[in-house]
């Protein structure tokens, strides 16, 4: 949809394309509440900043909605088809996929949630390093890295919406 289907689009039928760019009820009504926008820099703007925003339990939140890196979305909802577009680089390659699956089950020990990377454009190779890399953060470090991935992944995904 262009801005202006965007500006005039109902807000109970635009609200689930904004939870599947971000699943924060916070988020959401907020990027509503300031409709209509003059320009997609205002809408990003607005969406970047309540993102940059978000506290621990909205991340958290959020997060329940991503598969891990590797594992194949399930089924027609936006969420799922934009998850396998955004993970397509993790290819077929059974070797990298196990070292995925493993570098997850690490990952999720050591930090008690999914490993969340903005895998739009990356390789699987990137995804694993980056992944390998990120388990030698400190917790504060890395809730600090979950949560630029998210804004990345959802400023992306609210383009989708709005082009």
């Amino acid at each position: 949809m262009d801005l202006e289907e965007f500006n005039s689009t109902p807000t109970d039928q635009l609200r689930p394309a904004l939870a599947a760019c971000c699943d924060v009820p916070r988020w959401v009504e907020a990027v509503l509440a300031k409709r209509p926008y003059g320009d997609l820099a205002a809408l990003t703007a607005l969406a970047d900043q309540v993102l940059r925003e978000l506290d621990d339990d909205e991340v958290d939140r959020a997060l329940q909605a991503h598969p891990r890196i590797g594992d194949r979305a399930r089924g027609a909802s936006t969420e799922a088809s934009w998850s396998r577009s955004e993970q397509s680089g993790v290819g077929d390659d059974a070797d990298v996929r196990q070292e995925l699956a493993e570098g997850n089950r690490e990952y999720e020990d050591r930090f008690g949630r999914v490993f969340l990377i903005c895998a739009t454009g990356l390789s699987a190779e990137q995804m694993l390093s980056s992944l390998r890399e990120r388990l030698t953060h400190d917790d504060a470090t890395e809730a600090a890295a979950v949560h630029e991935e998210l804004r990345k992944i959802a400023l992306l995904r609210l383009s989708k919406v709005v082009s």
